[in-house]
């Protein structure tokens, strides 16, 4: 929603940012995706790293098994290691610790996920997709994919990047391309492109995307369809030509095995726009959030077979939702609640939670076993455990002879402040306030490192700034 003019007498309140168009940004030249490329290789793959780094280095995970268990490799250790990580999962929060990193002016990091052991790549609303390396703090552009045929980009300023995700084995990354409309494939660890969807896919923009294997994808749009997408794998065996007689770069450009488009409600049937996917492997079902308030459910093979759609409870601004396979139990994020959902059930046995932070909304959710993060639009994290249906809470101060207890305080983190623009319509709109919360856009873990990387920016959809930190 466009605003007025900062000279107006007149004044409308500035829109909440779900997804509102900016003007986009150009990649790097391919010299800097070169030097990502090589940075990235060095690093290798998560799971590399992680068995090349020391075991003292998880002193959390060690310390709690030593303390817990006694005797180092006594034994029974093997059979408790379940039960051991789950006492760390929840205890880690109390226990993280902010850095915050530079971003210089990009506007809102929207979109997250950790390369290896020290690099995340991020997009952001300026239609940015970058790495930034979390010891050093340096920041690389990535050359974004472009359409085979001409696309209106004055005429539809973008939206910018709000997807990101690697497939199972971390070998492919998938993301937005210049067009937000089409999905574009990278190749991991080089970031190489390997192909782009333009054909006869999207209409809108590209709000969510989810892995079902290593070679198939599903992207949700703003369009209200759902796409499948298979990449081919001589895509990026090699059998086809990475470079043209210019050096620069090619790659193929593919369209969709199969779209899908949700079913109209009664009673918001112009807003059915696809907002967050999520795939449950164990099942083999794919769920998506729509604006419009509802809950789809698809069984996922080689092409999308409808299994039901579900009215939710909160229906405003349901923009983010996450799966957890170990309760098979879908949480969707909304202005003011997480809710719970178990397509298999008749109905719902877990409450939804409440966010209670002053109706800026849930912006991030994440399920690690038995805890979930929710990251919100006040710049706060709350952490929620589904077993005992409650929040995790701040631990009380105590003597130096007693263990600390529970305070009954909920424990919430609260992000730093960023960096945001004083422009004239900050002045004119913000100028009274000191400090403005950053809505948490993204966050994703880094478990073996113990490691959270959080993004973000300002709530309001014509405030420009930025927000990311590195809890440990």
């Amino acid at each position: 929603m466009a605003l007025q003019q900062t000279g107006s007498r007149k004044r409308k309140a500035p829109a909440i940012e779900a997804g509102a168009a900016s003007s986009s940004s150009q990649g790097s030249a391919a010299a800097a995706a070169a030097a990502a490329a090589a940075a990235a290789a060095s690093e290798g793959p998560l799971l590399r790293k992680k068995q090349r780094r020391r075991a003292t280095r998880r002193s959390l995970v060690q310390y709690l098994k030593g303390r817990e268990v006694g005797a180092r490799g006594g034994a029974g250790l093997r059979g408790s290691e379940g039960e051991l990580r789950g006492y760390a999962v929840q205890k880690l929060p109390e226990l993280l610790r902010e850095r915050e990193l530079a971003l210089g002016t990009l506007n809102k990091v929207f979109a997250s996920q950790w390369l290896n052991a020290r690099q995340v790549v991020c997009g952001t609303k300026c239609n940015t997709l970058f790495v930034v390396d979390v010891h050093s703090g340096q920041i690389t552009r990535i050359p974004l994919m472009r359409d085979r045929g001409p696309w209106l980009a004055q005429a539809q300023p973008t939206c910018g990047i709000h997807a990101i995700e690697l497939n199972p084995s971390k070998t492919l990354l998938a993301t937005g391309g210049e067009n937000p409309n089409s999905l574009a494939v990278y190749h991991l660890p080089t970031l190489d492109p390997v192909c782009l969807g333009d054909r006869h896919g999207h209409k809108d923009w590209i709000f969510s995307i989810a892995w079902m294997s290593d070679t198939v994808a599903v992207s949700g749009s703003r369009d209200g369809t759902v796409a499948l997408w298979r990449v081919d794998p001589d895509m990026f065996n090699g059998s086809i030509a990475w470079h043209n007689d210019a050096g620069l770069p090619v790659y193929a450009h593919i369209r969709p095995r199969d779209m899908e488009t949700i079913p109209r409600s009664s009673t918001s049937p112009s807003n059915r726009k696809v907002r967050a996917l999520a795939f449950s492997g164990k099942n083999q079902e794919l769920g998506a959030v729509s604006l419009d308030g509802y809950f789809h459910l698809w069984k996922a093979r080689s092409a999308l077979s409808r299994l039901l759609s579900i009215r939710l409870p909160y229906c405003r601004e349901n923009v983010c939702l996450t799966f957890c396979d170990e309760l098979s139990l879908y949480a969707v994020g909304s202005q003011s609640h997480v809710s719970f959902l178990d397509p298999r059930q008749g109905h719902q046995n877990i409450r939804p939670l409440c966010s209670r932070e002053g109706g800026t909304g849930v912006r991030s959710l994440s399920f690690y076993q038995h805890i979930i993060t929710v990251g919100t639009g006040h710049g706060s994290l709350l952490f929620y455990d589904i077993r005992a249906q409650r929040f995790l809470e701040e631990r009380a101060s105590a003597s130096p002879d007693s263990s600390p207890g529970p305070s009954g305080r909920k424990l919430k983190l609260t992000c730093g402040r960023g960096w945001l623009n004083h422009d004239d319509l900050w002045v004119n709109y913000f100028g009274g306030m000191g400090e403005f919360p950053n809505a948490l856009y993204t966050h994703c873990y880094n478990w073996p490192e113990m490691k959270l990387f959080v993004a973000g920016g300002p709530l309001p959809s014509g405030l420009h700034g930025n927000y990311a930190g590195l809890w440990s």
